[in-house]
């Protein structure tokens, strides 16, 4: 046989135990990195259904105001089938009104509660981050 087409017999495929160590090394690293984040990216998708009901309720009581003069019997529920992450209520009065989302603790969002009035204040908690003057709708935000 011809020197250049003789083939090593001993020369094995597979990978070695350090090869595998590393690899499932690095897919541990992305994943504690890559599962928090995108809980809480998550959480901000589910947030803006409480603060873009909040904003509808509002424009929809305002309506009622210039019809009636007075927010008692202002619509307070939201639209069917819009809202699957926050339970929301209503305090009326012939002068004033508050709307409040709380969050449901089936979709892990018992720390979350958005509210707004008449006069357009805004409070949140949002996972336990108060907003006095405002809504937070990320974790770190702010007024």
């Amino acid at each position: 046989m011809l020197a250049g087409t003789m083939l090593n017999k001993n020369v094995e495929g597979g990978f070695t135990l350090l090869e595998l160590m590393i690899t499932f090394a690095i897919i541990a690293i992305l994943a504690t990195i890559a599962i928090p984040a995108y809980s809480e990216y998550v959480k901000q998708g589910k947030v803006a259904e409480a603060t873009s009901t909040l904003a509808d309720l509002k424009i929809r009581a305002e309506q009622y105001f210039q019809d009636t003069r007075t927010y008692v019997d202002a619509p307070c529920t939201p639209a069917l089938g819009t809202t699957q992450y926050f339970d929301y209520t209503c305090d009326r009065a012939a002068a004033t009104f508050k709307i409040t989302a709380a969050g449901k603790s089936n979709h892990s969002l018992n720390n979350f509660e958005f509210t707004i009035d008449q006069s357009n204040a805004k409070t949140s908690k949002y996972d336990g981050t108060v907003g006095s003057t405002c809504w937070i709708t990320k974790k770190g935000g702010s007024c």
